[in-house]
């Protein structure tokens, strides 16, 4: 804007404080009218009390109209600053009879607080509103998230503390300056990810977060070296003749890139590799690796390691050992076997899933224990199953008729839910509708509860065979850092807590010590060698646990001494019974302090629909189904489940007997069908969600030929016959037929 009238911009006094400082980050961005003769600090102006946008936004100052700021710079010239004294104070406390006006730079000065939202309220120096911590919460320092450096953490002006993080403190002023760059869209808890509760608190603490996008998103071309794909063979002797830097897809002389830097290559060739899917890592990653302790001959697959381009690969998956790898064009993304899942007319979108044989019984049973004492055990599972399930169903009020669609891709289950539950309309109280899409057809919308069941499961069968979880059938949460990175930790614990509340499976593979860190805290765990999962790690501990000797204690510990020092367990051996200690400090380090971010990221994740409220409120009844797969389908178990209805020219005595008959004969064998198809004929399920059926699932007798279910209402319409022989044959030949045709 052009100086008329010989009038000095950059020494131009603002209206309403009568300050000529230009500090964007304290007063606001320092704006001058000449045609107005008029300089004003946007928070002096935002923040006045007598007025008020009434104009359009384009119209005087951002809505304000310049007539409306000289009335109020003449009523303000009227009020004595209670801070500096001198007139012209347009803003005053909000507080009940407070006559207190000053200055908006003396109110920073003196530690008022503004609220940049609503009626923009201010609050005076001893009325200005304060964040609680409990009497019992223990004081220190700790680390401010955002600049690193130390922060005490005392409930004053300076420093603030996450409201939905424990441990989360970070310095006023860092954190107004993060919200400036980040915007309303970005500005976020930099521990658990928290938008929404998270913002509420620091707008009530008096840290302005603009309306606007973040200011890494308006530099022009500020990721184009995103674009660049590193293409050079980086191993010490290079078999291709045409140079480091050729590159021809799809033969042995394609560059692979280190799948943890991403900053290192090799030729196919050059290392080996049969593959292109084989994992390779750079000597400079495996180096750290092998320091932080986590050098296991046999990684799992990185998270994010895939570098095609077809949009088909999966993060989160490990095919089954016993599945050879595909080639890359018709490489899916399911774990284990790909089931198969069709949409049909008036049935359900999804159909039966071709689980192998084996995983169908992990799924439902349990672990191994004499009868008697698994007797009791089952019984008590049980009582706790059904306290669960009632804790459920009353956390699930909390969802409302307002549905929330998620397309999925039964060939990416697990970036198809990511995107779905990272969307910005997503909420987790909102009625999840799944409808399945595939890459070569449209899809049928078909969105019936059956397709939610099978989503769910398919997603808990992906969680539990993926990197961010190690271990073999208990599992405690790995350390992946590309998942840390993009807070897939989080992400997951989500889906489990969105899984049990929406009438979802339970993962089922939690371990012990991972229920008992997220329930009781880490600091009160105490992890034994089987939680370990890494071979290399396992083995040095039982050589230090069974050393028989001082001598060779000594020999171990220094023939493992990087890694120990790597783990900082490092201690003075004078006698054999320091062993113990020093086992105890490798275990606490391995499985419990290594994934400390991934551990709360998860908790925070889990906390989603109060899920983890529960948890802790109930932990034997929670631990029931996060730590145990589901109980074994009985011909009992279906009977109670299905209610029987009956109309009154229906013989209700003897439709029960020939049903109750045939779940028994199913239970024995002496049937084609299994009880898990029975369930999944009708509901789409293959076991009964911790939360239950909704609606419950009912049995009518009637006069026709065939049964007929409806998923929808959960409801199976069974024929009247004079004998049990022709029931059972009606029943075999409708759920075999039906199940096979959906398989095709």
């Amino acid at each position: 804007m052009s100086k008329n009238n010989n009038f000095d911009i950059q020494s131009a006094f603002c209206v309403l404080c009568g300050r000529t400082d230009d500090c964007p980050e304290k007063y606001g961005e320092k704006r001058t009218y000449v045609e107005y003769n008029l300089t004003v600090h946007y928070y002096c102006l935002l923040m006045s009390s007598g007025i008020w946008q009434r104009g359009e936004e384009g119209e005087g100052v951002d809505g304000f109209l310049i007539t409306d700021i000289r009335k109020e710079v003449n009523r303000a010239a009227k009020l004595k600053c209670n801070i500096c004294k001198k007139k012209g104070a347009s803003i005053g406390c909000v507080a009940p009879k407070c006559k207190r006006s000053y200055h908006f730079p003396c109110g920073v000065q003196k530690e008022c607080i503004f609220q940049f939202m609503e009626d923009f309220r201010s609050y005076c120096w001893e009325h200005k509103p304060v964040q609680k911590f409990p009497d019992k919460e223990s004081r220190g320092t700790s680390q401010c998230t955002i600049c690193l450096d130390l922060v005490e953490q005392l409930p004053i002006y300076t420093v603030l503390k996450s409201p939905c993080c424990k441990n989360a403190w970070f310095h006023r002023e860092c954190l107004q300056y993060q919200a400036l760059s980040a915007g309303i869209f970005f500005f976020r808890c930099t521990v658990c990810n928290n938008k929404d509760k998270f913002q509420k608190e620091m707008l009530r603490m008096g840290i302005h977060i603009p309306e606007k996008d973040a200011s890494w998103e308006l530099e022009e071309n500020a990721y184009q070296e995103l674009l660049q794909c590193y293409q050079h063979c980086d191993v010490k002797r290079c078999l291709c003749k045409k140079g480091r830097d050729y590159n021809e897809p799809d033969s042995k002389w394609e560059i692979k890139r280190c799948q943890c830097c991403g900053s290192r290559g090799t030729h196919l060739a050059c290392s080996s590799m049969k593959s292109w899917e084989q994992n390779w890592e750079c000597m400079e990653c495996r180096s750290i690796f092998a320091k932080s302790g986590n050098y296991s001959k046999q990684k799992k697959r990185s998270l994010a390691t895939s570098e095609k381009t077809d949009g088909t690969t999966c993060w989160l998956e490990e095919p089954s050992p016993k599945c050879p790898r595909q080639s890359r064009e018709s490489q899916r993304d399911f774990l284990l076997q790909s089931p198969k899942i069709m949409c049909q007319n008036n049935l359900s979108p999804c159909s039966h899933l071709e689980l192998p044989a084996s995983n169908r019984v992990t799924m439902s049973l349990s672990p191994l224990m004499s009868n008697g004492n698994w007797s009791l055990r089952k019984k008590h599972l049980r009582k706790q199953r059904r306290e669960v399930s009632n804790i459920l169903k009353e956390l699930k009020l909390q969802v409302n008729t307002k549905t929330t669609r998620l397309n999925i891709n039964a060939e990416n289950i697990w970036n198809s839910a990511l995107k779905g539950f990272r969307q910005r309309n997503f909420s987790a109280t909102n009625t999840i509708e799944i409808k399945f899409t595939n890459c070569k057809t449209r899809s049928k919308a078909d969105t019936s509860p059956a397709s939610k069941h099978c989503f769910f499961q398919l997603l808990m069968l992906h969680l539990q065979n993926s990197s961010l979880f190690e271990g073999s059938s208990a599992k405690n949460l790995s350390l992946d850092f590309q998942a840390v990175k993009e807070n897939l930790y989080f992400e997951a614990g989500k889906m489990i807590a969105v899984s049990l509340v929406h009438g979802g499976p339970s993962p089922g593979f939690f371990s012990k010590t991972l229920f008992n860190c997220l329930v009781y805290g880490p600091e009160n765990v105490k992890p034994a060698l089987e939680d370990v999962a890494d071979d290399d790690v396992a083995q040095t501990i039982k050589m230090i646990k069974y050393a028989d000797s001082l001598s060779s204690l000594q020999s171990t510990i220094h023939d493992c001494y990087e890694f120990l020092a790597a783990a900082g367990c490092l201690r003075p051996i004078t006698a054999l019974c320091d062993k113990n200690m020093l086992v105890n400090d490798i275990l606490i380090h391995h499985v419990i302090k290594r994934i400390t971010s991934p551990l709360e990221s998860f908790r925070q994740g889990l906390k989603t629909l109060g899920v983890l409220e529960k948890m802790q409120m109930h932990p034997d009844a929670f631990s029931s189904i996060l730590c145990h797969k589901p109980e074994r389908l009985s011909a009992e178990t279906i009977c109670d489940l299905f209610a029987i209805h009956s109309s009154s020219d229906v013989n209700k005595v003897e439709g029960a007997d020939f049903w109750m008959s045939y779940l028994q004969d199913v239970e024995s064998g002496e049937s084609v069908v299994t009880l898990e198809d029975i369930l999944f004929f009708v509901t789409g399920s293959f076991s009964i969600p911790p939360v239950g059926f909704d609606p419950e699932p009912t049995i009518k007798f009637l006069h026709i030929v065939y049964p007929v279910r409806n998923r929808l209402l959960h409801c199976l319409e069974l024929p009247i016959t004079e004998t049990y022989e022709q029931f059972k044959n009606k029943m075999e030949f409708t759920i075999r037929n039906t199940l096979r045709v959906e398989r095709e």
